[in-house]
């Protein structure tokens, strides 16, 4: 004897003879979820799906298909505008570059600060305040009538293009931005306790960080060392070359901290390898900086 006919539980004019394998309601085509023995129904699909856990990466992240590296993309894009801005307006230059402490003067020109202020000039840079010198000046590079020019700005972009589209695959995008800014910040930072009287500008902070971070990401995967090792001999060494050119102290700064956040995000113990904690671990970092920010000034202006 055929069975009667029984409706779908969320489409009542729809006749059917299926059932939900889990639930057991009744279920249209339009209902049906393929399931390893049967079909479940939307419901019990989304109740399994909140019941599994998502894989994570080794350093914390989501696992996902192949993307895009937009990061590295939009990186690149800001630092190109940037210099933009300053072949149109050079005064950005001044007004941004990482520069600890200087004198300006009544005609517009800077001076070397070494303590003392006179009338009619004015402390300027990060020791009057002006903390966001420390990210600006990581997104401009030599103006084009400088001896490096225009040069300054295709390296690093061409190292941001090779190293950034690696290291961002491997970390995600959040915790690769994360990496590059702290990085980039670092740089800065090490730069003002260094050579506070000198102006810099360019992204080698952050690119010596993310070399930095390939590095520790590579030898935490099993890669091939050997390969790896001649890559960042090579990098070490244009930071030796660089330094009679460029500032050899934001390379170190960005060199050690890409290190250190790469180093936290491989080498941690399971349980700390999350969002939030890793989000607390710059948030410290952070707070580290800018104690040794406000330390120097101190010494600085007494």
């Amino acid at each position: 004897m055929e069975a009667a006919a029984t409706t779908c539980y969320r489409h009542p004019s729809y006749e059917t003879y299926v059932r939900c394998t889990r639930c057991e309601r009744t279920i249209c085509p339009e209902c049906m979820h393929g399931a390893s023995v049967g079909h479940h129904c939307p419901e019990c699909v989304k109740e399994g799906r909140r019941s599994v856990r998502r894989a994570r990466t080794v350093f914390g992240g989501a696992v996902s298909g192949a993307v895009a590296p937009v990061v590295t993309y939009v990186l690149m894009a800001l630092n190109v505008l940037a210099y933009a801005v300053e072949v149109v307006r050079p005064e950005t230059v001044d007004r941004f570059a990482v520069l600890g402490a200087a004198l300006t003067g009544p005609d517009g020109a800077q001076y070397y600060y070494r303590g003392e202020e006179y009338a009619g000039y004015r402390l300027t840079g990060i020791a009057d305040g002006e903390w966001y010198r420390l990210v600006t000046g990581t997104f401009l590079h030599l103006p084009p009538d400088t001896s490096f020019g225009v040069m300054h700005l295709l390296f690093n972009m061409f190292a941001l293009w090779n190293i950034g589209r690696a290291v961002e695959g491997r970390l995600g995008r959040a915790r690769y931005l994360g990496l590059y800014l702290l990085s980039a910040v670092g740089g800065s930072v090490a730069v003002y306790l260094l050579a506070p009287d000198t102006s810099t500008v360019g992204a080698s902070g952050a690119v010596f960080g993310l070399a930095a971070s390939y590095w520790v990401i590579s030898r935490r995967l099993g890669h091939d060392m050997a390969a790896v090792n001649r890559f960042m001999a090579g990098f070490l060494l244009w930071m030796v070359l660089s330094a009679l050119f460029t500032s050899w102290q934001g390379h170190l700064g960005g060199l050690l901290t890409g290190a250190l956040v790469a180093y936290g995000l491989a080498y941690a113990p399971a349980k700390l390898r999350t969002g939030p904690l890793q989000l607390a671990g710059g948030a410290v970092l952070l707070g580290l900086f800018a104690v040794a920010v406000a330390v120097r000034t101190s010494a600085l202006t007494g």
